[in-house]
């Protein structure tokens, strides 16, 4: 049955040869594909083919727009406007849920399983999706914890789940984390939207159709419509690599309840010219709705060169006045569901063929049409508010994206490595800038010494390496709890314990602090003093964890203190 609804769907493309015979394999595959897309392949292929047309011809969705910078709100760590945007975002993240756009594998890192199982740094071994999941706990409420979703593929899914059900979902009711899988696009060979068979499976080539994806299947599943129904009033959209950005997200949802946006773009500061997408005001000249979108780095400077005539350059701040995306987002649920309703949470979709002729006739490999979460505004309609909140980028962004040869590479061009050796340090070095910009009496050295390079990336080591349980780091005040500390350049503190108190540690070497959630634990007065940690390059030999970073993390000795009843403790020596 599947063979001959399959033969008539690709007959009426005008691609019945690719079903010559009864494979009942590839013709299920093409029934699925056909179900799976919004007006089945016939749509696919049409939306193709007009792409298409307009990529041969040059068009330019841009071209003739007037750019402004948006609505929005540029945060300094430690000003009042971040203490007050804080203040008001706390008052909201309980009404708040995530979704974790999680479809890649970690294999061009040089990893063998999923991203969200690489550890984020290595002094805990807590990975990126335990990490997350903790961040949530420690803004939501037990009774009632923030619900994430996650978008897998059918790369990632089955391990995503594996991962989950290894660790009893990180101490979650499964109900509260859920899973959306991605389904995949067939690759097209030319002009005519010619599908292509895969000469190893007899299958028809499929290729990811984006992030974007994201909108629909939040509509499709219910989930969107689950949590307005329950009351929730924001949703967050986050990348995998990129465990800062819980330290922006309560400001963020400050500026959005204050503004009243509907969209709210997390950012960070930009460099004029910097290879990053821009968040800008558009206005066309044919009246339509303005739209407040990401544009990429190169379509930026030429809209604005012929707007301003000077194109994309510094103000007085000497950045870009146009803040980097970084594909985080925070929408309002209710109105979003709203959107979703009406468009079933279809994105705009692009198409971005290499060309092997200078007709536009030839493919150098098939393409797909894609499309980007970042892409919603444009379904909005014009009474829509769109903004942004800017961030400085020690506070903000530092991914694990590239591999160490990539990275490597990236710094010799003056671009940032994006390693998983940067992504450690970035996340140290923020926590040990906070702790010295407390007010709390603290001496947080960091040393003048140059990076040491791991793998051909210079990874800084001038300051201490300071791992806190997400209780303990994700708000101002929550680093209050650190009070009158030392600690050298060269120590590492693990304090691995949601409920703990610091008035008086003077530490140069290592110290590991472990506690149970149940315990509330004061270091009232500790002097430590050992031959601490350090790092050492990774052999032949080494893990992959070890092999992405370039090093591992040698422990000469270590002062451990763990706490496994639960009530009071207090460390006093």
């Amino acid at each position: 049955m599947a063979v001959a609804e399959a033969r008539g769907i690709l007959t009426e493309l005008g691609q019945g040869d690719l079903l010559k015979n009864e494979n009942s394999e590839l013709a299920e595959q093409i029934v699925r594909l056909n179900n799976q897309y919004p007006g089945g392949l016939k749509n696919y292929v049409s939306n193709a083919k007009r792409l298409l047309e307009e990529s041969k011809t040059g068009k330019n969705s841009f071209e003739g727009c007037t750019p402004e910078v948006p609505t929005g709100a540029t945060l300094t760590y430690g000003s009042k406007e971040w203490e007050k945007y804080e203040n008001l975002g706390l008052a909201e993240v309980k009404k708040s849920c995530f979704v974790l756009v999680a479809g890649g594998l970690g294999e061009r890192l040089g990893y063998s399983g999923i991203k969200l199982e690489l550890p984020v740094e290595l002094s805990t071994g807590r990975t990126y999706l335990q990490y997350y999941i903790d961040c949530l706990d420690a803004l939501g409420d037990p009774e009632d914890p923030i619900p994430l979703a996650i978008m897998t593929s059918g790369d990632t899914h089955d391990k995503t789940v594996a991962l989950l059900e290894k660790n009893n979902y990180f101490g979650r009711s499964a109900k509260t984390v859920l899973l959306m899988k991605q389904e995949q696009v067939p690759s097209i060979l030319d002009n005519n939207g010619t599908f292509v068979i895969d000469s190893d499976t007899g299958l028809l080539e499929t290729k990811p159709h984006g992030h974007g994806d994201v909108h629909q299947l939040l509509h499709s599943t219910g989930i969107a419509k689950t949590w307005n129904t329950a009351g929730r009033k924001w949703v967050f959209f986050i990348q995998d690599t990129n465990a800062m950005v819980f330290f922006t997200t309560q400001c963020a949802l400050g500026v959005s309840a204050e503004l009243d946006l509907e969209v709210n773009s997390v950012c960070i500061a930009r460099k004029p010219k910097e290879a990053i997408g821009g968040i800008a005001r558009l206005t066309k000249k044919d009246g339509t709705p303005p739209v407040t979108i990401c544009v990429e780095y190169n379509q930026l400077d030429p809209i604005l060169r012929d707007y301003n005539g000077e194109g994309d350059v510094a103000d007085e701040t000497g950045l870009s006045p146009y803040p980097g995306n970084i594909n985080t987002l925070l929408f309002k649920i209710p109105e979003y569901c709203s959107v979703l309703e009406r468009s079933m949470g279809l994105m705009p979709e692009f198409v971005n063929p290499k060309y092997a002729n200078a007709e536009k006739t030839v493919f150098k490999k098939p393409t797909r049409l894609e499309c980007m979460m970042q892409d919603y505004p444009k379904l909005l309609d014009a009474k829509a508010k769109v903004g942004f909140t800017s961030f400085e980028r020690w506070v903000a962004f530092s991914p694990l994206k590239n591999n160490v040869v990539d990275a490597a590479t990236k710094v010799k061009d003056g671009l940032d490595a994006g390693s998983a050796s940067t992504a450690e340090s970035d996340f140290f070095y923020f926590t040990a800038k906070r702790m010295s910009l407390s007010g709390q009496g603290n001496k947080i050295e960091i040393s003048d010494s140059s990076p040491v390079e791991y793998s051909g990336i210079p990874v800084p080591t001038n300051f201490p390496k300071i791992s806190l349980h997400p209780s303990a780091v994700l708000t101002s005040k929550d680093f209050c709890k650190c009070a009158n500390m030392t600690i050298s350049a060269t120590s590492t503190l693990v304090l691995d314990a949601a409920n703990i108190k610091i008035e008086g540690l003077d530490l140069d070497g290592a110290l590991v602090v472990r506690a149970p959630s149940t315990a509330n634990v004061v270091i009232k007065n500790l002097k430590v003093q050992n031959k601490g940690w350090e790092l050492t390059a990774a052999a032949e030999d080494a893990s992959e964890i070890h092999k992405i970073r370039g090093y591992v993390v040698k422990k000469n000795e270590t002062r451990e203190i763990v706490i496994t009843e639960p009530g009071d403790h207090i460390i006093d020596q």
